[in-house]
């Protein structure tokens, strides 16, 4: 199964700087009917265990990932690419990164909650290896939907931080769901 649209365009993924901060802005305020506001990003990003990433494309910006670390496992609260460059292989080039810090970091699970209307992220998550958990219902108070939580499992078969696939989401209110 082909996810790309067209070739995929290699970036650089590094951690968030403060001068990427606009740019992550504008992606999320495109890609999401109730984008986070400035507020809602630095109190997560400000929290010990969060991290930020961007995807880096020459010079520009073109998707970020923002995750916390509790114990065992990571959750990634919050995830985008430019619609631009959307079906290019940016959402899992970002995947892969963390996949590949989980091995060095003991971590065996990463989990993601995706609106039941999201099918371009839960088809994206499906094919990256991403398998459903468990249905929550009616989880964000702005909508009237169903929250799929989907988790990726890292096996024996994983000797290499390389991740090799068989072919938006809530702050605090995600921390709290998965603690355990």
């Amino acid at each position: 199964m082909n996810l790309f649209q067209g070739k995929e365009i290699p970036v650089q993924v590094r951690w968030l700087v403060r001068r990427d901060f606009s740019q992550v802005q504008a992606i999320e305020k495109m890609c999401f009917e109730f984008p986070w506001t400035s507020e809602e990003f630095l109190q997560c990003l400000h929290q010990p265990n969060c991290l930020g990433m961007v995807a880096q494309h020459e010079e520009r910006v073109v998707g970020f990932v923002v995750y916390e670390m509790p114990k065992n496992r990571i959750l990634i609260t919050n995830i985008a690419v430019d619609p631009e460059f959307q079906r290019h292989g940016i959402a899992r080039q970002m995947i892969q990164k963390i996949v590949s810090k989980m091995i060095y970091q003991q971590r065996h699970k990463v989990a993601i909650a995706i609106r039941e209307t999201n099918l371009p992220a839960l088809l994206c998550f499906r094919a990256l290896g991403f398998r459903a958990a468990t249905v929550l219902k009616n989880f964000y108070e702005e909508m009237d939907e169903d929250t799929y939580v989907l988790q990726y499992r890292l096996g024996k078969e994983h000797a290499e931080p390389v991740y090799a696939p068989a072919s938006r989401t809530a702050t605090n209110r995600t921390a709290s769901l998965f603690a355990g």
